[in-house]
């Protein structure tokens, strides 16, 4: 009797007999076993959904703790908010995406700072030489910290929020902010271009030495912007 007739090899179960009944199937093996679906129970979220003040609230935290510098206010402050920023910033030349509400620009008008609108003439090289973007977005993440463009209006080409060194991106509370990346995802067009943003660009070496603004802007700075009135102008502490 040999070593194998007194010690016949066990069968695999579980995931190892599926794996391998997938191989059978493959190489043609009648006797493979059939494809077991899987069981998608995941939670699609991990924070209560309902409470748009505390997702507005755990965004804020998400994107500082990125090093976004984050601003809340109200609707109606937006264009003051915006000029501030960009003066604070001393931006001189600002790029304004197609579909970008004139509004939010209109306390720049007397600041001296110039508006160049996105009319295909703004190449890299032209970009390059330009203080800011100001962009609106598709929406954000709050358990991430993540803002997503998918070029739509007011966002402009993928070139426009990665070529300037300063980013000032506009997110409106409550109807831009989702709790998760699996809630977002319904949300968002797939066959449209989408940059997701978690913070400035940045990078380490193998000394762990960070470097910001190697494939995209430098500063992000983000907007959280309310309807009137609902005191969400109030700063945060990130936790």
């Amino acid at each position: 009797m040999t070593t194998s007739d007194r010690n016949p090899p066990e069968r695999p179960s579980g995931s190892r007999e599926l794996v391998l009944g997938r191989i059978r199937a493959a190489l043609g093996d009648s006797s493979a076993v059939a494809e077991q679906p899987l069981p998608r129970d995941y939670l699609t979220a991990h924070v209560p959904t309902d409470d748009p003040a505390a997702l507005l609230d755990l965004l804020h935290r998400n994107l500082a703790d990125y090093r976004a510098l984050v601003h809340r206010c109200a609707e109606d402050e937006l264009p003051r908010r915006i000029a501030g920023l960009l003066v604070e910033r001393g931006s001189r030349t600002v790029v304004v995406p197609a579909g970008l509400p004139p509004a939010w620009l209109t306390a720049t008008e007397t600041e001296g700072i110039e508006l160049l609108p996105d009319d295909g003439t703004l190449t890299a090289a032209r970009l390059d030489a330009v203080d800011s973007v100001v962009t609106g977005c598709a929406l954000a993440v709050a358990e991430t910290g993540t803002i997503v463009l998918d070029a739509g209006p007011g966002q402009g080409r993928r070139l426009l929020s990665l070529v300037p060194d300063h980013h000032v991106c506009v997110v409106r509370a409550p109807e831009q902010v989702v709790a998760s990346v699996p809630l977002a995802l319904p949300r968002l067009d797939p066959v449209r271009p989408q940059t997701w943003i978690s913070g400035p660009s940045a990078t380490s070496d193998i000394e762990l030495d960070r470097v910001e603004g190697v494939h995209g802007p430098r500063t992000l700075e983000v907007l959280l912007v309310t309807a009137p009135g609902t005191g969400s102008a109030r700063a945060l502490t990130p936790a």
